[in-house]
């Protein structure tokens, strides 16, 4: 007797699974990265290298550097789930997990590279006098929830994935 094919077998070949979990991945990593590991060493420098040698607002400038090169990541990321979940759902391989999971990710991520980052920078081009600006307070406090939320949303996506073919 055959096994039955699981429907995530069924909804994309392996050569395309494979990449799209791949990137799944590699964009949760480049997200843990810059949020757990980056930011807190950038935004604590005076510990590393002692005071007065960067200001908060020259480590802004570095870490908004970081951010910009990581959203590419993050914007092709965005990309292939419409792509690769679109996909999912024109074939009636419906999950209410991966599909919430997915439409949080998208939309936190663009919201985070098409709106927050081009914010900050629009903030940081300013000056140093923004960092008193409570729009500018409320607008980081806001990316920073925004970046969290797009994170949890991406690995609770990526592990419904490697749930499902696990189980």
């Amino acid at each position: 007797m055959k096994k039955a094919k699981s429907p995530i077998e069924l909804s994309m070949p392996k050569f395309l699974w494979i990449p799209y979990l791949m990137l799944l991945g590699i964009t949760l990593g480049v997200g843990l990265s810059v949020g757990v590991f980056a930011a807190p060493v950038i935004f604590n420098a005076d510990d590393l290298l002692g005071s007065g040698v960067l200001t908060h607002y020259q480590e802004g400038l570095i870490m908004t550097q970081i951010f910009l090169k990581s959203n590419i990541v993050v914007t092709i990321t965005c990309i292939a789930i419409l792509v690769a979940e679109g996909y999912h759902f024109i074939r009636f391989y419906r999950d209410p997990i991966t599909f919430y999971s997915a439409f949080v990710t998208v939309w936190s991520g663009f919201m985070f590279t098409l709106y927050y980052t081009p914010q900050i920078v629009e903030f940081q081009a300013q000056g140093e006098s923004i960092l008193e600006n409570e729009l500018f307070q409320k607008a980081h406090i806001a990316s920073e929830w925004d970046f969290k939320i797009f994170v949890v949303a991406l690995a609770i996506l990526l592990g419904r994935y490697l749930y499902r073919k696990i189980v």
